[in-house]
């Protein structure tokens, strides 16, 4: 066997580990017990793959552009590794939404520019770069795809960050997207008949231009379920233009990405009660109509009466939302968690599969506090519990925990599945005001008579409530 052949070989295994150390990885992300080990085995995958491809290119092609195209490959590893290193150890837990929403937008506009550099280069020299008729229409499919997650992305990024209106809606809106979505698929299927440079261009701009109107009038509340569908696009994308590169590393991952990015996405449905269907083609949290107006008013609560309410109880379940990201308070509810687990109360933390502002958010904080595993329970879980327990704390959720999704068919939320909090004997609200939640929709829970409201950032209430129980130990407090 001569040296090309053997190199060959030890390329496409090295694709194959590469491949089984992408899908192992991606299954032990799945619990947060094994979520690190997972991410380290993907990473090394990726590192197998680009040192493959290295190989692949400089002694398995004959390219007269070939060390040019090396170097380029280097600089842009370097650079972007770089600019991942520092943005990874600088970006603040409250912002990792806007991350995640930004560098899955940049593995969809590289799925996009593989496309692109295909369908042109095919199109210019194609006695170079012919592509078959396959290989042309899933260049297209996975640059359609991949330019909707592109701009659709950056748009998510944008509205999580603050930098544009959570929504943006204009009369029309549906019929135009519609009419641009068509006219990206037709312009696509010309190229598949004929390839020509000024088509191809303008397939790209129609198909970043649909990117940004499909993302344009999401609603804050729906954003888990966005960035986890342009997850999947992400990978669906990066799984076609692997087979117009004929790289088996990126058809297997782009594949598995793809189907977990799927599943979850309709888990995340699922969870906001919504069909595939309408998160992609409806208007993002529309409302029916006016909701119902909340009859009462909040109640509020000092921090020393909360305290005695926390230590009378024998069960007290936690339930966090964006605010506790926002204030930074995941440890200091955990060391107030500690401080009732001290005194003999079961503690556990109640997690919604849409609470915060991506697929995972809380669990990834409280583990960051180091909060144990089994102490955190699911909604489905969780839900009869609620019942049983003495006091509930809220600390920054408020749509998941709102009962007009069960009450109130006017409400944009309604039939949405949410935390049975209201069914704790009592509940005590950590907010910094009388705000509403990123829906926009006011809270009946925070009206109801066994609720009431601690007024406070959240570290500074967990602070005056640990130092209130510690009190009533030394005979100084309520």
């Amino acid at each position: 066997m001569d040296k090309a052949a053997l190199l060959y070989y030890a390329v496409q295994a090295s694709y194959f580990a590469a491949a089984v150390l992408f899908i192992l990885g991606i299954k032990r992300m799945s619990s947060p017990v094994t979520a690190r080990s997972g991410i380290q085995w993907a990473g090394i995958g990726m590192l197998v793959a680009t040192v493959a491809t290295f190989l692949h290119g400089k002694v398995l092609t004959q390219n007269e552009h070939m060390m040019t195209n090396l170097l380029l490959m280097v600089l842009g590893i370097g650079i972007s590794s770089a600019f991942a290193w520092i943005s990874g150890k600088k970006v603040a837990m409250t912002d990792m939404p806007q991350m995640v929403a930004l560098y899955n937008g940049m593995g969809g506009g590289s799925a996009a520019a593989i496309g692109a550099s295909a369908l042109i280069g095919a199109a210019t020299h194609p006695e170079h770069h012919s592509l078959t008729a396959a290989q042309t229409t899933l260049a297209v499919i996975g640059a359609l795809i991949g330019s909707i997650s592109f701009t659709g992305s950056l748009i998510a990024f944008a509205k999580l960050q603050g930098w544009m209106d959570k929504t943006f809606r204009f009369a029309g809106q549906q019929a135009v997207n519609g009419l641009f979505f068509l006219s990206a698929v037709g312009l696509g299927a010309a190229l598949v008949f004929q390839l020509d440079t000024t088509v191809i261009i303008a397939f790209f701009a129609v198909s970043l231009l649909f990117g940004v109107l499909m993302t344009l009038p999401i609603g804050g509340a729906d954003m888990p379920v966005v960035i986890s569908l342009y997850n999947a696009f992400t990978g669906l994308a990066v799984a076609f233009e692997g087979y117009v590169q004929g790289n088996v590393a990126l058809i297997i991952a782009g594949t598995v990405v793809g189907a977990a990015g799927t599943l979850l996405t309709r888990l995340m449905a699922k969870a906001m009660n919504r069909s595939i269907s309408n998160v992609l083609f409806s208007n993002f949290g529309s409302s029916g109509g006016p909701a119902t107006e909340i009859a009462g008013s909040m109640k509020p609560i000092e921090a020393g009466d909360a305290a005695s309410l926390l230590y009378m109880a024998e069960k007290v379940i936690i339930v966090p939302g964006y605010g506790m990201a926002v204030a930074q308070a995941q440890h200091k509810i955990w060391e107030l968690s500690q401080q009732l687990i001290k005194r003999d109360k079961t503690v556990k933390f109640a997690i919604h599969p849409v609470a915060g502002r991506m697929p995972g958010h809380m669990n990834v904080l409280l583990a960051e506090a180091g909060v144990p595993y089994d102490l955190i329970a699911d909604m489905e879980d969780i839900n009869p519990e609620f019942g049983t327990c003495d006091v509930a704390i809220v600390i920054g959720a408020n749509d998941v925990v709102n009962p007009v999704a069960k009450t109130d068919k006017s409400s944009p939320i309604y039939g949405m599945p949410i935390l049975d909090v209201i069914n704790a004997r009592q509940v005590i609200v950590i907010k910094r005001g009388k705000g509403a939640g990123f829906a926009g929709i006011e809270n009946a829970l925070f009206y109801a008579d066994n609720c009431r409201m601690l007024y406070a950032d959240g570290q500074e209430a967990a602070n005056r409530l640990i130092a209130e129980l510690k009190g009533i130990d030394s005979g100084g407090g309520h």
